[in-house]
C-alpha cells in the first residue's frame, strides 16, 4: 500500500475456530431468549494484524474487500485514542492462513486481530469482553475467539457471555473435514438466520445443561453427543451434502460424535483422545475422509493426547 509508515507500529493476531460445539437461542439470566454458540477454537490458523499510524492522514486504509476489518479499526482508533496517542490514521495489513467461507471464523480472526494491533500502537489493554463488543459492532454477530482461556457460551449478536463453562474442553481429538465442497464459500451475512421451533428451544435448553456436565466430568462422549444433536438440528437449516457419510463413520471409527460450522462447510468427527485405540480410528477416519474426495482441514487435537496424533497433523 502506498503509505509511508513510521517506525512505531501495534500488532494483533487471533486464532480461527472450526465450527461449533453447539449453537442455537438460550436464555439469559432475565430469562430472554437470545442466540449463542459455544465454538471449537482451532489455533492452527491465525490471522494476524499489523497497525501502522500516519500523521499525514485522518482515515484508515484496509485491502481491498475487508471491510469487517477497515470497521473495526475505525471503532477501535474511536475506543483506544487519548491524548498522548492522538493518531486517527495509517494502516492496516493483515496476514492470515484461515480458510475463507466455510465457516472457520476468518473474518472475526481478521476483525479480532485489527482490534488487538491497534490497542497495542495505543498502549491499551482491553479484555476479551471489550474485544468482542468491539467485534459484534463492527460485523454484526462474531464468534468468541477472543476468549480463548474459557469454554463459553457466546451469545454472538451481542458479543456478551452467557455462561462459562469451564476452563478447557474434554480431552479429544476432532478430524475435520469440508463436508459440502461443492457448494463453496457462504457469505455469513447474507445467510438468514434459522428461525428455530419451540420444541427445538427446548432441546437446547437440555443440550446446555448437558454440555455444563460435560465439560465439569471431562466427558468426551457426553460432549459429542451434545455436538451431534446441535449438529443435526442445523441439518434443516444449512445442511451438508456429507453429514450422513461422516455420521456413520463416526460410528465405524470408533467416534463419539461429530460437530459442524452452523455457518459454514466445516464438520468434524469427535475421539476421545484417551481411549487406547485412538490413534487407529483417527487414522482410519482420516483415511476414509481422504478416499471419499472431501478436502481434509486437519486433526485438533483440544488437550494435546499423550500420543502422538495420527496423520494430518496437529492443532
Amino acid at each position: 500500500m502506498p503509505l509511508n509508515k513510521t517506525p512505531a507500529h501495534g500488532a494483533g493476531s487471533a486464532s480461527a475456530h472450526h465450527g461449533e460445539i453447539l449453537q442455537g437461542v438460550f436464555r439469559n439470566d432475565k430469562g430472554g431468549l437470545k442466540r449463542g454458540l459455544v465454538t471449537l477454537q482451532c489455533p492452527r490458523w491465525k490471522s494476524h494484524a499489523t497497525f501502522y499510524p500516519s500523521s499525514r492522514q485522518a482515515d484508515i486504509i484496509c485491502a481491498p474487500g475487508m471491510w469487517k476489518a477497515h470497521h473495526a479499526a475505525i471503532l477501535s482508533m474511536r475506543e483506544f485514542s487519548t491524548d498522548t496517542s492522538p493518531v486517527t490514521g495509517g494502516c492496516v495489513e493483515i496476514c492470515s492462513d484461515v480458510p475463507r467461507g466455510v465457516g472457520m471464523g476468518s473474518s472475526t480472526a481478521d476483525v479480532t486481530a485489527t482490534i488487538r494491533a491497534i490497542a497495542d500502537f495505543h498502549g491499551a489493554t482491553p479484555t476479551a469482553e471489550e474485544i468482542g463488543k468491539i467485534a459484534v459492532e463492527a460485523e454484526c454477530a462474531s464468534d468468541p475467539i477472543m476468549i480463548d482461556d474459557q469454554v463459553v457460551l457466546f451469545s454472538h449478536r451481542e458479543g456478551t457471555v452467557l455462561e462459562i463453562f469451564g476452563r478447557q474442553l474434554p480431552p479429544m481429538i476432532v478430524v475435520g473435514c469440508d463436508a459440502d465442497p461443492v457448494t463453496g464459500s457462504i457469505d455469513t451475512i447474507t445467510l438468514p438466520p434459522a428461525v428455530y421451533s419451540a420444541a427445538e428451544i427446548e432441546i437446547f435448553h437440555s443440550l446446555r445443561s448437558e454440555l455444563r456436565a460435560a465439560v465439569a466430568a471431562d466427558d468426551v462422549g457426553r460432549l459429542a453427543r451434545v455436538a451431534t444433536s446441535s449438529a443435526v438440528i442445523s441439518q434443516r437449516f444449512l445442511p451438508k451434502l456429507a453429514f450422513d457419510f461422516l455420521l456413520d463413520l463416526c460410528q465405524r471409527a470408533g467416534g463419539c460424535g461429530v460437530q459442524v460450522a452452523h455457518s459454514g462447510t466445516v464438520a468434524g468427527v469427535i475421539f476421545d483422545s484417551r481411549r487406547d485405540d485412538v490413534i487407529d480410528g483417527v487414522d482410519r477416519c482420516v483415511a476414509e475422509i481422504e478416499k471419499a474426495g472431501l478436502p481434509l482441514t486437519g486433526v485438533i487435537a483440544c488437550r494435546q493426547a499423550a500420543t502422538a496424533v495420527a496423520a494430518g497433523g496437529a492443532a
